[in-house]
């Protein structure tokens, strides 16, 4: 048995390898080739039956996976995002899976109304993997995907709490109750927060003193499941958690931890996420002819063909109705609201002009709120410059394949319960038709929309930009390098010299540079780049916080500190 586990493992990794190989060459989105593959080797002759318990998926797949994605997630996008993440992740699945269980229920009266609910619930959340791979290849707005990713990394949380109650109610009265759902939603989310906090301060503070990579990886490894585990025993939402800790580990590691730790943690989570998302979509095509099987005792196909219509027809509908909604908010209220936001701005720094602080205390507050109107006036310009446009709405809309979350979730219907069998395919068919159909179609539909990308010029010119500035600001805070001293010694002429060519104004690493200097010099050398390195850092950290750049360039001019950092300390 172990021989053949081992070999299952072994051609399923070979096989997702050559699609991703075949997807970058073809442009089809990896997962509907790992699908459609999955469902091909489920007929193979002397092919092993496979149960994976839904637990594992839900426990042991699904918190990695949405780690992974958040701490890459920069918070900066988020936060100018949150109101429609908010809308699309949270109002829209609960809607959508009271409105799918009422009708399901009305139509199949078989099927109660907690069953139904439970799969609307299950069929509701989102599945980025499939829409941002396709994004990242014909060229979707930043902006797009990044509410694509939040919304399927928030939406898992609203989805699970929904079928947690309605299972509840298959058990106990098989009444739903949806005040009892309110509640339950509002303890999961303060739950998962706080201790989403917890978990990314604590472990983030244990590997800023830990200097050991091997160390900073298993702790990395451990962070998903010391949230999720501890929420779930509490009543709260696991995955919830698991995506705070994650995006607090991603704010803080490019202030606390090394560039070493951050480019491992990059490259680490990258593999594990290809891994699991690859191998999920995988075993959802193993496991369609079983579904099947199953399903044959209690229902025809007549009915589930009806019932899977239904349900895609609703979600579709909604998904584009409640798009409809924020859409007509930004078509004609999004140039007055900029326009009513920067005359507050410009009202705000009137009244900090002629503040004339007193003291200490004072002046920190009048710097707190410079700060805050920098990143106000950042934030209307970003609504200027990348506006959701109708044309982005309808991506969006279009954008709604279901996934790994929908067919682990419709698993964990408690066996013995009337009609699972059904429910459980048909949440499965939905998943397969949404991920072929989108899937398919979204490449043609972002084409026809004609989005314009930002040029390499314009990449360029910000990301120079940006470092000039965290340069100026680091010259600044330090002084000249002729004032610059090491444990109270002047620094040597030879050294000043150097340093000008290599830090001022643009940082340019040069081993060689070192290794032909004194050995006194070279270690002045060494401690004034450290300390410029350290400079810029806290500067791009400032600018990170207030946002005037893209997320893209933020991350390109840390990639290059983190590149110069290694080299230095190699």
């Amino acid at each position: 048995m172990g021989h053949q586990i081992v070999l299952i493992a072994g051609a399923g990794l070979a096989i997702m390898i050559a699609a991703s190989v075949f997807a970058r060459r073809t442009g089809v989105a990896a997962p509907l080739l790992l699908v459609a593959l999955g469902i091909g080797a489920s007929y193979l002759p002397s092919t092993p039956a496979i149960h994976i318990e839904p637990e594992i998926i839900l426990a042991g797949v699904l918190p990695p996976l949405l780690y992974a994605s958040a701490v890459q997630l920069p918070v900066l996008d988020v936060r100018r995002n949150v109101a429609l993440i908010s809308w699309l992740s949270v109002v829209m699945v609960i809607v959508s899976a009271l409105t799918i269980g009422a009708l399901v229920h009305a139509l199949f009266p078989s099927i109660s109304f907690a069953l139904a609910t439970a799969l609307g619930a299950v069929v509701s959340p989102t599945d980025a993997v499939a829409a941002t791979a396709i994004g990242h290849r014909v060229g979707l707005p930043p902006r797009l995907m990044t509410v694509l990713e939040g919304e399927s990394l928030v939406n898992d949380a609203s989805a699970l709490v929904v079928l947690r109650t309605a299972v509840a109610a298959l058990a106990v009265t098989t009444h739903f109750s949806l005040g009892h759902t309110v509640l339950d939603f509002a303890w999961a989310v303060v739950g998962a927060v706080l201790i989403g906090l917890i978990v990314g301060v604590l472990t983030a503070l244990l590997r800023q003193r830990l200097d050991d990579p091997v160390l900073n990886t298993t702790i990395s490894f451990a962070v998903p499941f010391l949230a999720y585990f501890p929420a779930e025993e509490l009543h709260a939402s696991g995955v919830l958690a698991v995506v705070i800790a994650g995006l607090l580990t991603g704010a803080v590691g490019s202030r606390r931890f090394s560039a070493r730790d951050r480019q491992t943690q990059a490259t680490t989570w990258t593999t594990i996420s290809f891994i699991l998302e690859s191998g999920v979509f995988l075993a959802m095509g193993y496991q369609l002819p079983e579904l099947v099987n199953d399903a044959r005792a209690e229902t025809t196909v007549g009915e589930i063909t009806a019932l899977v219509l239904l349900v895609v027809g609703l979600l579709v509908a909604l998904r584009f109705l409640g798009l409809a909604w924020p859409a007509l908010q930004f078509r004609f209220g999004s140039n007055n609201r900029t326009e009513q936001t920067r005359a507050k701005l410009s009202q705000f720094e009137e009244h900090l002009d002629a503040m004339e602080p007193s003291g200490e205390r004072e002046e920190n507050r009048l710097a707190w709120a410079r700060k805050r109107l920098a990143r106000g006036q950042a934030d209307a310009d970003f609504e200027e410059r990348e506006p959701i446009t109708a044309r982005g709405m309808l991506v969006l809309a279009w954008a709604g394949m279901r996934g790994v979350v929908t067919v682990a979730a419709a698993q964990t219907i408690p066996a013995g319960t009337p009609h699972r069998a059904t429910v459980v395919l048909a949440a499965f068919i939905v998943a397969l038709i949404t991920l072929v159909g989108f899937g398919l179609s979204l490449p043609a539909v972002i084409a026809r929309m004609r989005f314009r990308p930002e040029s390499a010029e314009e990449k360029r010119d910000s990301v120079t930009a940006l470092m000039r500035q965290i340069g100026e600001a680091a010259i600044d805070a330090l002084g000249p390098l002729e004032e610059q001293t090491v444990d109270g010694e002047p620094l040597d002429p030879d050294a000043v010299s150097a340093l000008k060519e290599r830090i001022v104004p643009r940082l340019v690493s040069g081993s060689r540079q070192l290794r032909d200097t004194k050995p006194d010099t070279r270690e002045q050398m060494a401690v004034l780049q450290r300390r410029y390195l350290d400079a810029m850092r806290e500067a791009l950290e400032a600018e990170r916080s207030i946002g005037v750049y893209s997320s893209d360039t933020y991350r390109v001019v840390e990639s290059f500190l983190d590149t110069f950092e290694q080299r230095f300390t190699a």
